[in-house]
């Protein structure tokens, strides 16, 4: 997430000050995302060294100092909305992790592992439901936060039952002779 480009946004709006933007950054954001206001005002104060922003230029008006956006900042917040972000390499996820390690590791049932992770993503998942139908159908902001996060935590879920039942079946396949993984990790840009 970037804060710095949502600020921006945020700032194409119109002039605002800090605890402003705060404000409505979490109101945007389904208030899932709690934003401190120190970190609102650290990057305001990169921003404008940057030429992204402006601000008054009274000294005196402290917390309620506005700050608007620059022609250089429209610019950077167009650019950011129109370039995907950099999925080409996996994240590196602790899950994934976890489960990787646990392969190989002396008297450790991976497939115990991978059902207690299971159980705690079915019950997230449960609980973000609950969530989308208490309150995600009056702010829709926090209704698109919901169902993102219901499709994520779904795709762990299938990637679990996905990764069991592979090592189940490797239990019982020999083990291949020939790697495709290098290129495989030449193409994706995963790093060894």
């Amino acid at each position: 997430m970037s804060v710095r480009h949502a600020l921006l946004a945020l700032l194409s709006e119109g002039p605002k000050y800090g605890l402003q933007l705060r404000e409505e950054f979490e109101a945007r954001t389904g208030e899932v995302w709690p934003l401190n206001v120190g970190q609102v005002y650290t990057t305001l104060q990169r921003l404008e060294r940057d030429g992204l922003v402006e601000s008054d230029d009274d000294a005196d008006a402290g917390p309620q100092k506005g700050f608007r956006i620059t022609a250089d900042g429209a610019e950077e917040l167009s650019g950011w909305l129109r370039t995907p972000p950099d999925l080409a390499s996996p994240p590196r996820d602790e899950l994934v992790i976890k489960i990787l390690i646990a392969v190989r590791l002396p008297g450790v049932d991976v497939h115990e592992v991978i059902q207690e992770h299971r159980r705690y993503l079915v019950e997230l998942m449960q609980e973000w439901t609950s969530l989308k139908e208490e309150e995600a159908g009056l702010d829709i902001g926090l209704a698109l936060v919901v169902d993102a996060e219901l499709f994520r935590l779904d795709s762990v879920v299938k990637w679990l039952d996905s990764a069991d039942g592979r090592l189940k079946r490797a239990a019982f396949d020999p083990p291949a002779t020939a790697r495709a993984t290098p290129q495989i990790r030449r193409r994706t840009g995963v790093r060894r």
